[in-house]
């Protein structure tokens, strides 16, 4: 089959690699209709190369038909339309029962110390094969793949394997209300789903923040307010807004990659060129991230106030304004998503005949899995208002 393999930093090719197969008795092979390039896939594009080898599949937003299962698989039957959700999770486990499926035990990575397996997404997480394929191995298929209709264009589900729930569950954990202000850092994929979000959930006031031109207009028709992070001062500008108070809770969906820290910047280049067991140590002793999106959503959020962080970071030693977080009283929420504790919610507004978050309309471009090279460069420059990519393998 063809699949989209990580070849080296900035090296990503489509090649030829062998057909999966079932391993274990809850397994399922998923034929791919529609995989999507996500803003964590360009960490791995660069910034996460220690922890990738050449060859490794990658994407984890997929959706498909299921081809094979394996013997203990009752849930789902060959020609099923399925979802799968980025985070492996088995549904028995003490975590699972909880509802804290990122962290499942089962496909918990303890070697590394961390949560549960990812497809498509480093030794970290399993070095599990991913989703920009036509063909993938689900593991744990009796409980991650979520059934959908069998009509209705793919993009109307597609975004259930992590964009949309990522964005619902930092809603969730801003814990806002019709009363509240909420201000969301970055307006990618998971910061304009945040913001319909938000505004589908009754959220008073929502602000959006970014500096690309194309992504402040589109959050704006959206129904935001927006700040434009490239001729303001982000932090005094949302405090302006809000009655000299800041907003009540502010999403940080942009991560370890934020703009406004050239140094840092430097730094994680450097970081990712060294050797591979060099470059480990580094990224789990030392802070490499840029910090200049969470340090302004804790200089902007009220006192007292909440802090969702929706972005992915990963430095171990990072620089973080404890003082002010002590003194404002701030509660902080963070995480992977538990995609399969939001997805019956979500499914059931998604698959209503108004698309009421826009998904159909939502991905910016289209190609082939062959294009695939030259798109992970385009998403990565924000060139061509490129927002959301799908693919077709």
């Amino acid at each position: 089959m063809r699949a989209l393999t990580w070849q080296g930093i900035e090296d990503v090719r489509v090649t030829d690699v062998p057909d999966p197969r079932i391993i274990d008795t809850t397994d399922a092979i998923v034929r791919v209709t529609s995989t999507a390039i996500c803003g964590s896939d360009l960490h791995l594009y660069k910034v996460l190369a220690p922890y990738l080898e050449p060859g490794d599949i990658l994407g984890h937003e997929f959706m498909g038909v299921v081809e094979e299962v394996g013997p203990d698989v009752v849930t789902l039957t060959v020609g099923d339309r399925v979802v799968v959700p980025f985070n492996i999770s088995c549904g028995r486990c003490w975590m699972c029962q909880r509802g804290l499926f990122a962290q499942c035990e089962t496909t918990q990575n303890t070697a590394a110390g961390k949560g549960a397996s990812l497809f498509g997404y480093t030794s970290l997480y399993g070095a599990v094969p991913g989703g920009q394929a036509q063909y993938v191995r689900v593991p744990h298929a009796d409980f991650g793949p979520i059934e959908l209709p069998q009509d209705g264009p793919d993009e109307r589900y597609l975004y259930l394997s992590d964009i949309l729930p990522t964005a619902w569950q930092a809603v969730d954990h801003a814990d806002v209300n019709g009363s509240d202000t909420l201000a969301v850092l970055g307006l990618g994929p998971v910061g304009q789903l945040a913001v319909r979000s938000a505004l589908h959930r009754g959220v008073g006031r929502v602000i959006g923040v970014d500096l690309v031109p194309d992504r402040l207009e589109l959050a704006r028709r959206t129904g935001a307010e927006v700040v434009d992070a490239s001729d303001t001062d982000v932090a005094t500008a949302l405090v302006d807004l809000t009655e000299g108070r800041g907003p009540d809770a502010v999403i940080d969906a942009v991560g370890m990659e934020a703009h406004g820290n050239p140094f840092a910047e430097k730094a994680i280049g450097a970081t990712s060129h060294l050797p591979k067991p060099v470059a480990r140590e580094a990224v789990e002793r030392f802070g490499i991230d840029r910090l200049a999106a969470l340090h302004t959503a804790v200089a902007a959020v009220r006192r007292g106030g909440t802090l969702s962080i929706s972005g992915v970071y990963g430095g171990m030693a990072d620089p973080m304004p404890m003082m002010e977080l002590f003194d404002k009283g701030l509660t902080v929420r963070m995480g992977q998503c538990h995609v399969r504790r939001w997805s019956d919610e979500l499914l059931d507004i998604v698959r209503g005949d108004e698309d009421v978050f826009g998904l159909e309309s939502f991905a910016t471009h289209h190609a082939p899995l062959e294009d695939a090279p030259m798109l992970y460069k385009l998403f990565q420059e924000k060139q061509d208002g490129c927002l959301k990519v799908v693919l077709s393998p």
